[in-house]
């Protein structure tokens, strides 16, 4: 079985380019809530299922903690820190994942997670940071707190796995998915209404930016990353969320003509190769069954 997990953190990487040059300017929590509700209400509709029992508050928490609290507190981190300021405190989440695990699922982090973390981390530095990045304290309070929210919502998605009741697993994820985006949702509809006040007129580029975010870079891509939160090691799944920083900057270089230097190459090289040593292999199946590579279809 391939691990399409890996595919998530590839189609968040595709978000910068959608949301300069799509949608409105300054607007990130208008993006937040359109991204989450409404990807959340279809995945809701097409499971057609709501929660039960226990559900209710754990959806209430995940939804929270991934969606939610996280949106919001990436928007602090965005107005006042530089993005690679932010990148490179949010490619920390392997370590607090592995320290989270251990406490809560009783899973020893393995050395060589730990070594590609680490070494993922400097190539993330490498490739978005900048010397004459600013350190405000409260938007490094935000990015940390992002990240750390993150960090408790994928490891307590794989201690709670997948809702019981459903015939098969798929719809099982498609209503797990869609409880969390719809509370992140939720919650984020008063803190843009406060704070951003009501939407502007959209144009049809704004609705094809939103429509992708929505559909693709939410919709799927959480479905897909919620699927390998409940099956796989949570310290090797967030090891993957380090390819985000390297597609937006391919994608820059690509569609924007932004240039990368040797040191971001080297950086984005180094991400690489980190990923594939953390985070490559998977047990699948039975402890004797052969180990595949994670890779996208």
């Amino acid at each position: 079985m391939r691990n399409l997990t890996v595919i998530a953190p590839v189609l968040w990487g595709t978000t910068y380019l959608v949301t300069t040059e799509l949608l409105p300017a300054d607007r990130p929590l208008l993006a937040g809530t359109l991204r989450a509700l409404p990807a959340g209400l279809l995945l809701v509709a097409a499971a057609r299922a709501l929660p039960k029992g226990a559900w209710w508050w754990r959806s209430a928490v995940l939804g929270t903690l991934n969606i939610g609290l996280f949106f919001a507190l990436l928007f602090v981190a965005a107005y006042r820190l530089p993005g690679g300021v932010a990148a490179v405190l949010g490619a920390l989440g392997p370590f607090v994942v592995a320290g989270l695990a251990f406490g809560l699922l009783g899973q020893r982090p393995a050395v060589r997670v730990l070594a590609a973390g680490a070494a993922g981390v400097a190539g993330v530095a490498l490739l978005v940071l900048r010397s004459q990045a600013a350190l405000d304290p409260i938007g490094l309070a935000a990015a940390a707190g992002g990240m750390v929210s993150m960090s408790f919502g994928t490891v307590l998605g794989k201690r709670w796995g997948v809702p019981e009741g459903f015939a098969e697993r798929r719809q099982a994820l498609l209503a797990l998915t869609g409880w969390q985006l719809t509370v992140g949702g939720l919650l984020l509809v008063p803190a843009m209404l406060l704070v951003e006040g009501l939407p502007p007129a959209l144009s049809w580029a704004n609705v094809a930016g939103f429509g992708y975010l929505s559909l693709v870079g939410t919709a799927g891509a959480y479905l897909l990353w919620f699927r390998g939160v409940t099956s796989l090691p949570p310290g090797r799944v967030t090891l993957l969320a380090l390819l985000s920083p390297v597609v937006a900057a391919a994608l820059g270089w690509v569609a924007l003509g932004q240039a990368l230097s040797a040191g971001q190459l080297t950086g984005a090289a180094i991400v690489l190769v980190a990923v594939l040593i953390g985070a490559g292999t998977f047990k699948v199946g039975k402890p004797t069954a052969a180990l595949k590579v994670a890779t996208a279809p």
